[in-house]
């Protein structure tokens, strides 16, 4: 018999509706801003980079929009004179004439740069953090508007500040080596150290060319002879962890605390004053001053402004969050982890948030059998909850970067970490032993577990299992590709999203891998409902399902009004919860079963299948979806366009 491969047309007699509904309501955060760097033009516009991408206004902090520069990575961003913007990112140096609308990558693309400096000669330096390969770090130059770089020094530090004064004098701020100063255009360096000038994040330079350094830990160190010399002046000050410093064109120093919100000198540093009246959060990364003489500040939770020189302060946006874990316990319980911003928890569906954990950076949770919750972050363990999110324990593995959490049926927790390996704990996180993947340059992004146990680690240079718990280790054969996030669904077949290759599925437990499809798309996260549905979260492109094992997808994305989607989980109840860079946690309408679930449910919109198999012989089957009963036709075509069936 001859194949047919189909073409499908549905015409629906119904009755007209102005919306079908949403498939995605919003829920009521959580929100969090972490705004790290603020620059302001000539012109009054104020830039921040913030979860998502570079944020501008142009209205004074009213309201904001995302530049043509997104992504998670940016790290520190500049402004030169002229208005061209630099923003530092994990990808290298991005570069901006027109506002903001566009960028363009202009090298140093192997290096996390932290922070620029610009001299009067046109002259851009840039600051950066040695990473783990030697030869890294240190400050590079351009001479040619970022076109090409050269470093000039500092090889191997962490150089986290930079600053130029009058002169044209280059003082570096680094993490364990105290301030560099050259006066030859980076050439050359000459290094300053005394107790407590460590860990410098931030320099500012006054008129009179002094020179004020903020050490975290230690307060605010100044420098009334270029450099030779610096005094601690901490007089007044509560809190030492400084975040960050600004100077106002009449002389007043602003510094911005991890704790103690901002504090004002007026005497050039001699004392100090806490000023926070209305200001929401005390962790202040960033502060800027504007032309017109209004200080803006970059908070955990957003931008605030001070249009009295700091008296009083109001919230004025950017409440962007990045969701970068979601777990879902047996009572339906919400738990999110945010970056910047710890746990938060949702007992009503999403409606309402609170804080559970304050730990800045969090990547990983899970939930064992006996709802206890455990919680993976940077450098700051690995943290244990047993009740329900109220307190929380640390409970080891604090100098890891712990980025996947897994729990097997016996209880057993596997933690993945960027660079560490694989750890194991097998009374409920009490004590860790490493089992395997040790390498730096591997990162263990995901990590699932079948029903026979056998545990698979989804990481930068592919997917690798172990079918003896951990204490050993066999590299599969998908392709090395980048950024690996894994689901198993009831057969026990593995899915495997990439950020550069679409989804696999492999059916005989790793062995062999199969592409199916999205491979336009930067899959960031996985999960399967327990119809076997497969939800697949995208960087740009929101989420698709599929309903047949990853054959054929299908965008769902009504109501989603942030397509960058991070974290997807499926709750016992039914729902899914989308996690985005930017919105906060999105989730479904209505529950996701299938349609011999609950054939009584009203679908979110029209839709049609696609059928399977296609091509096909004698038969094949299809499933269709209306928001209305009512009549409809269906008609098959052939790829000549003629009509076979209807």
């Amino acid at each position: 018999m001859r194949k047919l491969i189909v073409l499908l047309s549905m015409a629906i007699l119904l009755p007209s509706f102005a919306n079908a509904q949403d498939f995605w309501q919003q829920s009521n955060g959580p929100h969090t801003g972490d705004i790290r760097n603020i620059v302001i033009n000539s012109s009054g516009h104020i830039f921040a980079p913030a979860h998502g991408g570079v944020y501008r206004s142009t209205d004074q902090g009213k309201n904001w929009e995302l530049t043509g520069l997104k992504g998670t990575g940016i790290r520190s961003l500049a402004i030169r004179t002229n208005g061209d913007l630099f923003a530092g990112t994990t990808e290298g140096v991005y570069y901006s004439t027109d506002n903001g609308d566009n960028w363009s990558l202009r090298g140093l693309t192997n290096e996390l740069i932290v922070s620029f400096a610009f001299n009067s000669s046109g002259h851009i330096f840039a600051g950066v953090y040695y990473l783990t390969s030697p030869g890294g770090g240190g400050v590079y130059r351009s001479t040619d508007n970022g076109e090409n770089w050269t470093r000039v020094g500092l090889e191997n530090i962490h150089v986290g500040s930079l600053a130029v004064n009058s002169s044209g004098h280059i003082f570096a701020g680094t993490q364990s080596n105290g301030i560099y100063r050259s006066t030859d255009n980076g050439n050359s360096w000459t290094q300053f150290i005394r107790s407590g000038l460590y860990y410098i994040q931030s320099l500012a330079i006054n008129s009179s060319g002094h020179i004020f350094a903020g050490a975290s830990f230690y307060g605010v160190f100044r420098s009334t002879d270029n450099g030779e010399n610096w005094t601690l002046i901490n007089k007044g000050l509560t809190d030492l962890y400084i975040r960050s410093l600004t100077i106002h064109s009449n002389g007043d120093i602003f510094a911005g605390f991890d704790k103690g919100g901002v504090f004002l000198s007026t005497d050039n540093g001699q004392s100090w004053t806490p000023i926070n009246t209305g200001l929401t959060n005390p962790k202040v990364y960033a502060l800027a001053v504007s032309s017109g003489g209004h200080i803006f500040a970059g908070t955990e939770v957003g931008v605030s402004v001070s249009t009295d020189k700091g008296d009083h302060w109001t919230a004025i946006g950017l409440p962007i969050t990045e969701i970068r874990c979601l777990a879902v316990n047996s009572s339906g319980n919400i738990f999110v982890g945010i970056t910047g911003g710890g746990v938060f928890r949702s007992t009503d569906n999403g409606d309402n948030w609170r804080t559970s954990l304050a730990v800045q950076y969090f990547h990983a949770l899970a939930i064992n059998s006996f709802g206890h919750i455990f919680g993976g972050t940077s450098y700051s363990g690995v943290f244990r909850s047993t009740d329900n999110g109220d307190n929380w324990i640390k409970i080891g593995l604090t100098d890891k970067w712990v980025i996947s959490l897994a729990i097997n049926s016996s209880g057993h927790i596997f933690a993945g970490t960027s660079g560490g390996g694989v750890f194991r704990s097998t009374d409920n996180g009490d004590h860790w032993l490493s089992i395997g993947l040790i390498n730096i340059f591997v990162y263990i992004r995901s990590l699932a577990i079948n029903s026979s146990g056998h545990i698979f680690a989804g990481t930068n240079e592919g997917v690798f299992r172990s079918k003896d718990n951990g204490d050993s280790w066999t590299q599969l054969s998908l392709p090395t590709v980048v950024g690996i996030s894994l689901a198993i669904n009831s057969s026990d077949y593995i899915f495997a999203g990439t950020f550069d290759s679409g989804v696999y599925r492999s059916t005989d437990n790793g062995d062999h891998w199969l592409p199916i499809g999205l491979t336009d798309h930067n899959v960031s996260s996985l999960d399967v409902n327990s119809s076997g549905y497969i939800f697949a979260g995208t960087y740009e492109g929101g989420v698709f399902r599929s309903t047949d094992n990853g054959e054929n997808w299908t965008t769902i994305n009504a109501g989603l009004t942030n397509l960058m989607v991070s974290t997807l989980i499926v709750s016992p109840s039914g729902h899914i919860f989308a996690g985005t860079i930017g919105d906060g946690v999105f989730r479904s309408v209505q529950l996701i079963t299938s349609v011999k679930e609950n054939n009584n449910e009203m679908p979110f919109s029209c839709e049609l299948g696609q059928n399977y198999p296609n091509p096909f012989n004698s038969s094949t089957r299809l499933r269709y979806s209306l928001y209305k009963s009512g009549n409809v036709v269906l008609k098959i075509y052939d790829m000549l366009g003629n009509g076979n069936k209807r």
